[in-house]
């Protein structure tokens, strides 16, 4: 390390826990959190029961979900849920000084085929500074880097000008009911950093993802006859091509923030059902999929674009010209979001972890997906992701993350949070 520290940056950064990172990271991963189950609100409790053993003011709260739900800017979900805690922790300002939020999601996706797992996907696998569980790096291990730099902030006995609120929240994988439950109860900030998996990165803009259903009729007739009837499933691949085109046309031109990825904006059908009996011709198609949306684009904008290509595909199709199919847009919807350009938020991050690291400051990348980013920053929070971890890894059977990295993670917290909220 080269930066020159101010004696509260050393104390605190000299009370980071390693093992305790360890020990914690490990804890929470054995809580099967995923969206909508009964332990996504278990593992809110757990975290609260942390933050109170740290005298942060706490509120834990269960959402009014018929009152969310019911809100027009309301983000859609996708899993069933009946309850959703949110959690929010404080420290005291001791000044004037701004409010950082650190921000990080409770909820896992479902493991998937457990075969295809090597031992339990929530019985944590450690091997040597590895550890492998789903969750590991979306993002449990991000939650662990915030509890740890707040508790090693606490330990030094750091005074703060302003104030550092940790905000815990649910359903961010199926749409982000729970940072918008967070902001509509009053819980903001002056910046907010997400500990999202970004590798040493910096996202300081993501991707919007907007979720679609298309269902395209057929008629249906025995399978001996079925010139006598239309097969849905035909009658949906001049569509399924037309989204082809639309996707190619949508990622020309794309920001410089996204020109790594070889597809800034995917456009992907990801079910399709139609069908219910072998030897009958299939009478309707459903599939759904996701539109990636562009920075800075509207949904509506993105919206209208399919809904045009899919019209213009039945229009040009005999059968479809007079049985169109229709459009419509269930489950998540993420608009895309940014950090202001030139917001010292980015230079105060990317100082911080290469004043930990002793090399260079980290690049600025946008992301391809949609997260709760674009909620803090459609609040008016200037918000970026940085946290441990390789989103490649993420949602698959190969989760894991380094414990190290965690750590490195969790000084620069310790760093950024300090300089940005100031001390006295």
């Amino acid at each position: 390390m080269t930066a020159i520290l101010s004696d509260v940056e050393a104390s605190a950064l000299a009370a980071v826990d390693e093992a305790a990172i360890a020990r914690l990271l490990l804890e929470l991963l054995a809580v099967p959190s995923v969206t909508g189950s009964a332990a996504e609100s278990e593992l809110q409790h757990v975290l609260a029961r942390h933050l109170e053993r740290m005298d942060l003011d706490v509120d834990l709260w269960s959402m009014n979900l018929p009152e969310l739900r019911a809100h027009p800017d309301f983000p859609g979900s996708e899993a069933v849920r009946t309850e959703a805690w949110g959690l929010v922790g404080g420290t005291r300002p001791q000044g004037d000084g701004p409010t950082l939020v650190l921000q990080g999601h409770v909820d896992v996706v479902p493991p998937g085929d457990l075969a295809r797992w090597e031992g339990d996907p929530f019985r944590p696998r450690v091997t040597g500074d590895v550890v492998h569980a789903r969750g590991a790096c979306d993002m449990k291990a991000g939650i662990v880097a915030i509890l740890a730099a707040l508790a090693a902030i606490r330990q030094a006995g750091a005074r703060l000008r302003g104030q550092l609120s940790a905000q815990f929240v649910v359903s961010e994988e199926d749409g982000g009911l729970g940072a918008f439950g967070t902001l509509q109860r009053g819980h903001r900030g002056d910046a907010c950093i997400i500990t999202e998996p970004t590798a040493g990165a910096l996202m300081t803009a993501n991707a919007g993802a907007l979720t679609f259903r298309i269902q395209v009729p057929g008629r249906a007739t025995h399978g001996s006859t079925r010139y006598a009837g239309v097969n849905a499933i035909d009658a949906y691949l001049p569509i399924h091509r037309a989204l082809a085109h639309l996707e190619t046309r949508r990622n020309a031109g794309a920001d410089p923030l996204m020109s790594e990825y070889p597809v800034p904006y995917p456009l992907s059908v990801g079910t399709v059902h139609s069908g219910d009996w072998a030897s009958s011709v299939p009478d309707l198609l459903v599939a759904e999929g996701r539109l990636g949306v562009r920075l800075e684009e509207d949904p509506a904008q993105a919206r209208a674009e399919l809904e045009a290509c899919v019209a213009e595909a039945c229009e040009a199709d005999p059968w479809l010209r007079t049985h169109p199919a229709t459009v419509t847009w269930p489950g998540g919807q993420f608009a895309s979001g940014r950090l202001p350009a030139g917001h010292p938020l980015a230079a105060q991050v990317a100082a911080a972890h290469a004043d930990v690291t002793g090399g260079p400051r980290p690049a600025e990348r946008g992301a391809p997906y949609g997260s709760d980013l674009r909620l803090y920053s459609g609040a008016g929070i200037p918000t970026l992701q940085y946290g441990p971890g390789e989103v490649h890894l993420a949602h698959g059977p190969q989760e894991r993350v380094r414990v190290s990295e965690v750590v490195t993670v969790t000084r620069a917290l310790v760093l950024a949070a300090l300089r940005t909220v100031g001390t006295k």
